[in-house]
């Protein structure tokens, strides 16, 4: 089993209803990794998506709770001093955001082989960890 660390785009997919294929798309591949993978998020994707649900997506803020609280069911890397370092490295060396560079860095620490995200560049490595681009058909890996 692969480690797959699940950005937030893809979490937050999962509630949007603006987009029902890309919905669908988005509980698939998070039901796909929780099943056949061992999923692994960070305390950043789980405050950005807690934001995001009840901001954007005007989700209560109770039934967000209740999405977070399932959370528990994923290996949680916490954004420590450490990592932030590490991320900032990342994101001078690499030349992408930092706050994508705390995602890799996340990643990285708890020894995932692919990220699961939107927003950085389908097939590219950072530190050894490929980036999926799960809603690219071409993408080659399969959940």
């Amino acid at each position: 089993m692969s480690k797959i660390f699940i950005d937030t785009n893809i979490l937050v997919y999962t509630l949007d209803g603006r987009d029902r294929a890309k919905q669908a798309k988005a509980r698939e591949i998070v039901s796909a990794i929780a099943s056949k993978h061992l999923p692994v998020i960070s305390t950043q994707v789980v405050k950005e998506f807690f934001v995001v649900a009840t901001t954007k997506l005007k989700t209560e803020a109770i039934t967000a709770k209740q999405i977070v609280h399932n959370f528990h069911n994923m290996e949680v890397v916490a954004n420590d001093l450490d990592l932030i370092e590490q991320a900032i490295d990342i994101h001078l060396l690499s030349q992408i955001s930092f706050w994508d560079a705390l995602i890799v860095a996340a990643a990285e620490k708890a020894n995932c082989e692919y990220i699961f995200s939107e927003d950085l560049n389908d097939g590219q490595l950072y530190r050894g960890i490929k980036i999926v681009d799960p809603f690219k058909e071409e993408q080659s890996v399969k959940v």
